[in-house]
């Protein structure tokens, strides 16, 4: 596996497969990775002809300083990782490589409501930051497949539309939240939690599937009481937001008269750490 950390290396490296007409999956990340992420490595590794990982903790998508300074990074373990599962490239820039002088690009899409809601709202400038990174790193590898996990389903939303808006000649591809044998999502920040944290967590996800069982049969805004409820009954859990939404707008579903296209969605803080997870309903 090539590591590659300067864009004008990474691109020299792309260059002569794109010559060959060569098919290039790639999967951002911002490193601790886990099985999560290493199955976006192998759908990529199936589909395409080169796979390229990114690992880059992006500052300009972080809200709160205190949440980068504690992001999880291990940089030697994640290559080992990579290259075990076949990886082809790895490309780690340093933050002055994306962003010379400290300058960031602007974000100069307009989403809607699509990047302000749920994530958008309690995470002011997030999605700037996480599309004004993709974009740069996009121009830089020139993949044909992205690949994105469906636990960020908003970030996918947004990365989808951004595609559209934009012309890009690159598929989004949404993949299958991988889950840890409890349900609970896996994710880096899951490091974080506590062993009595990490014992409870699990509460999240099960809620999220009664939600689904309970589907049509209760209206939504009942619903959604019971779920913050029920989450909350253990007061180490605090829910930020639970909400039930289109899933293509993500915009807040009223009643069930368009019950096939809902997703259910939340941010919980456990302790001090942020989860969050999503699950489609009526599919």
């Amino acid at each position: 596996m090539k590591e590659i950390s300067k864009i004008k290396e990474a691109k020299l490296w792309i260059k002569p497969h794109l010559k060959k007409g060569l098919r290039i999956g790639f999967v951002p990340t911002m490193g601790a990775l886990h099985e999560g992420h290493l199955r976006l490595i192998r759908q990529s590794k199936q589909e395409n002809d080169i796979t390229v990982c990114s690992i880059f903790v992006n500052p300009v998508q972080f809200n709160n300083p205190d949440d980068l300074a504690k992001y999880p990074r291990n940089i030697v373990q994640d290559a080992r990782m990579l290259k075990s599962n076949g990886c082809d490239m790895l490309f780690s820039p340093e933050v002055e490589e994306m962003y010379p002088d400290g300058k960031t690009p602007n974000n100069d899409i307009e989403f809607g409501m699509l990047d302000k809601v749920m994530e958008g709202k309690f995470r002011p400038g997030h999605f700037k930051g996480v599309v004004i990174v993709v974009r740069k790193l996009f121009d830089i590898l020139s993949p044909s497949n992205a690949y994105f996990g469906k636990k960020d389903y908003q970030q996918l939303m947004v990365i989808t539309r951004m595609k559209e808006i934009l012309g890009l000649p690159v598929n989004i591809i949404g993949c299958e939240t991988v889950r840890e044998d409890d349900g609970l999502a896996m994710s880096s920040r899951n490091l974080r939690l506590t062993i009595g944290e990490r014992q409870v967590a699990r509460r999240i996800f099960e809620v999220l599937c009664k939600v689904r069982e309970k589907g049509s049969k209760t209206p939504v805004w009942e619903l959604k009481e019971w779920a913050n409820k029920k989450i909350q009954e253990d007061s180490r859990f605090r829910v930020e937001y639970f909400e039930i939404a289109e899933r293509e707008t993500l915009m807040p579903i009223e009643n069930w008269g368009q019950k096939t296209q809902a997703v259910a969605l939340t941010a919980v803080y456990l302790g001090d750490v942020r989860l969050i997870d999503n699950v489609e309903l009526f599919s």
